[in-house]
């Protein structure tokens, strides 16, 4: 057998699968495609994760729309993430021209233009359904790692959610929370000492300094109701399709803390709630984060724990999640470890930290004997790359130099025009942009402090009531303002002792006799 039939048999034999698959492109050898070796991923693996990492320009951003649309059309609902505002063209239809029909002509796959249905949510200001989470979803665990709070910190956080679970004060956004910091350390202080131990004043301001540094970045238009039902990302349209749920981020790029607590805060909820799926033949959704490096940037090591923690065991609930970023090493080695697809763009060597990158980076790949991995990361050329995933016992598949396939939709952003129509219909804006303020921790907190000011000062006004009455005496009568003048004085008693005296003589007294019985 010659070179190209060992290629071919090895290709062939490593991509077989027995269930459905969606289709990269196909395998090449010496830069040329080689008609036959298919380079496809297992629908029955999608959950164990993946990542899409290549320089700029070198189509990482089509690999994700060539994955995300074939979930789609095998009935996988999706979830994008999408911060520089160009994958909403997968909610239009392609358009052939001859570069595509040459490209799947070499592929082997005839071209078919398709658009997904798609669903817009939002964090901020842009169109689309809202997307928020209370304070009490939260949980104070994963609040206190969001503040980036110490372990006595965090501490104080449990307790304060205790005290607001046990009095019935609901924590809906940061308004509530900011409340009830400043009620502990003021009024509220001696009442939560007394039965949930005491309250540090300078952690406490800690923790409130963390909190407006959190709202500065614009997390308290997430924070609040109504909050979203993670139900509703795994929805399907009339034909049976996925739907494709497009987070639009392009306005808090330069806000990587409100990205963060929002994708862990997702991610948590959907591993919450969604129930244990065992070995499925497809996955319940499929997450895909682009620019990926945002979410670890600043993230602190506790933070990183956590998503480490839920990559790993969210794969259980049938959830697939994607990482689309520049180098691979965006991505910390716990979580890149737990990867079971990559897909490897062009990388550039234009110093030697990056050419150090790139044999770190083709280490990360299955050895084989057509390829070099390290001199096909630098001269693979724009719409091909490395890939490799897993079969459907948890193999990895042979490394494959792909000549990748076009999307089925549009390769651009859709217009103004055409979002509009896909907001006019959303089913999803109704349920989710209402504005909702209840009573919840701050209106109530609010309210007790109001009435115990107004007591205070009912009771101040009836202190001073009293007072003023106990201050105004009774006017004294005649006799009383005499028996205080110096003069009627003495001449009430000259008056007093000739009476007694006029008394005695009647008696048969004499001045005298009543002298020596010491009367007088």
């Amino acid at each position: 057998m010659g070179r190209i039939d060992d290629f071919t048999t090895h290709m062939q034999g490593g991509y077989q699968f027995k269930g459905d698959s969606i289709d990269m492109g196909v395998a090449m050898l010496d830069g040329a495609p080689i008609a036959g070796c298919g380079v496809k991923i297992p629908l029955k693996t999608l959950n164990r994760h993946g990542l899409i990492a290549g320089a700029t320009g070198t189509g990482k951003t089509v690999t994700l729309q060539i994955i995300a649309e074939q979930m789609s059309q095998k009935g996988i609902p999706v979830m994008l993430m999408d911060l520089k505002g160009d994958l909403s063209g997968i909610g239009a239809m392609g358009v052939s021209n001859d570069k595509i029909e040459e490209r799947h002509k070499l592929i082997g796959i005839p071209y078919a233009p398709s658009a997904s249905t798609l669903e817009l949510l939002t964090l901020s200001n842009e169109k689309g359904a809202r997307l928020r989470a209370t304070v009490s979803e939260f949980g104070p665990v994963l609040f206190s790692k969001i503040l980036e709070l110490n372990d006595t910190q965090s501490g104080l956080v449990a307790v304060l959610f205790k005290f607001a679970d046990d009095n019935d004060l609901g924590l809906l956004d940061l308004k509530d929370f900011k409340k009830l910091l400043q009620y502990s350390t003021d009024q509220g202080k001696e009442i939560i000492e007394k039965d949930y131990g005491k309250i540090s004043e300078s952690s406490i301001a800690t923790i409130l300094r963390k909190v407006i540094e959190l709202e500065t970045q614009g997390a308290d238009k997430f924070f609040g109701e109504r909050s979203f039902e993670v139900a509703d990302l795994c929805r399907f349209d009339q034909q049976g399709r996925g739907i494709v749920s497009i987070v639009r981020l392009t306005d808090i790029q330069d806000k990587p803390k409100l990205f963060s607590t929002f994708m862990l805060q997702m991610l948590a909820e959907i591993y919450q709630s969604f129930p244990e799926a065992g070995d499925l033949d497809k996955p319940n959704l499929g997450v895909f984060i682009d620019e990926a490096h945002l979410i670890f940037s600043e993230a602190s090591d506790a933070l990183l724990q956590q998503i480490e923690n839920i990559i790993k065991l969210i794969r259980s609930k049938g959830i697939g999640i994607y990482f689309c970023t520049q180098n691979p090493y965006d991505i910390p080695e716990s979580v890149l470890s737990q990867l079971g697809l990559k897909v490897q763009h062009a990388l550039r060597a234009f110093t030697e930290k990056d050419r150090k990158a790139i044999t770190k980076t083709a280490e990360n790949y299955p050895i084989s004997e057509f390829y070099r991995a390290s001199d096909l990361l630098t001269s693979i050329g724009i719409g091909q790359s490395l890939i490799t995933a897993l079969n459907e016992k948890g193999q990895p598949t042979p490394l494959a130099a792909t000549h990748m396939r076009a999307p089925q939709s549009r390769m651009g952003i859709l217009t103004s025009e055409e979002i509009d129509r896909v907001l006019q219909w959303s089913q999803l804006i109704s349920k989710y942009n209402e504005e909702i303020d209840r009573e919840s921790a701050y209106e109530l907190i609010e309210a007790k402090l109001q009435n115990a000011k107004k007591e205070e000062s009912e009771a101040d006004v009836e202190v001073a009531a009293r007072k003023q009455k106990n201050d105004v005496k009774e006017e004294p009568n005649l006799i009383e303002r005499m028996s205080k003048n110096t003069m009627v004085r003495q001449v009430g008693n000259t008056v007093v002792r000739e009476l007694a005296r006029g008394l005695l003589g009647v008696l048969g007294l004499g001045g005298k006799r009543a002298k020596s019985k010491g009367l007088f």
